[in-house]
């Protein structure tokens, strides 16, 4: 019985794990206020029902929006924040280093790294792949008078990620000029 109660409670404590492991949806601060402090911003939510929506409006007999809208089938969500700001350190860095950490849990691979310290710019993409498919995207980029986060949940095909930022217009924010890499 005392066997059974310790598989139990061990069984218990590792459910919060795993659940962790598998999840590509970032959990991202509220950045409340920067939007006030900030000289341009971008905040973009897009949930499942969101994502079907658009789906439904593209035109299937266009070749780009019909490729956009089968890659949408697999997402279940997209998160975008972008602010820059008139001057450097309007932002929490821990904020930004937070998300960054979320990034160790088991699942999630670098798929490129850049640090300048003397400019203090970072960049880190990664992908979680799970059971051979990739299930979720985040890219985080900052700078001392802007940052970019990134983060795409879902089945999608790496190559089809150039597409989705051309469709979504992510190629406008200077901090994602690294073009999701892919």
């Amino acid at each position: 019985m005392k066997i059974c109660i310790g598989k139990f409670a061990f069984a218990c404590l590792l459910l919060p794990a795993l659940a962790a492991a598998g999840d590509a949806k970032l959990k991202l601060p509220e950045f409340r206020g920067l939007a006030d402090k900030a000289t341009e911003s971008v905040n973009i939510t897009l949930n499942p029902w969101m994502l079907r929506t658009m789906a439904a409006f593209m035109d299937e007999n266009d070749a780009d929006e019909a490729a956009t809208r089968r890659l949408l089938a697999g997402i279940k969500s997209i998160d975008v924040r972008n602010y820059e700001f008139a001057g450097d350190s309007a932002y929490s860095a821990s904020d930004i280093d937070a998300v960054r950490a979320q990034l160790a849990a088991p699942g999630w691979s670098p798929l490129v790294q850049v640090h300048d310290a003397k400019k203090r710019e970072d960049v880190d993409i990664y992908l979680q792949i799970e059971n051979g498919h990739t299930s979720g995207f985040a890219l985080i980029a900052s700078e001392p008078r802007e940052f970019t986060i990134i983060n795409i949940v879902g089945s999608f095909n790496i190559e089809d990620l150039p597409a989705l930022e051309k469709h979504l217009h992510l190629r406008d924010f200077k901090m994602a000029q690294s073009h999701l890499m892919l």
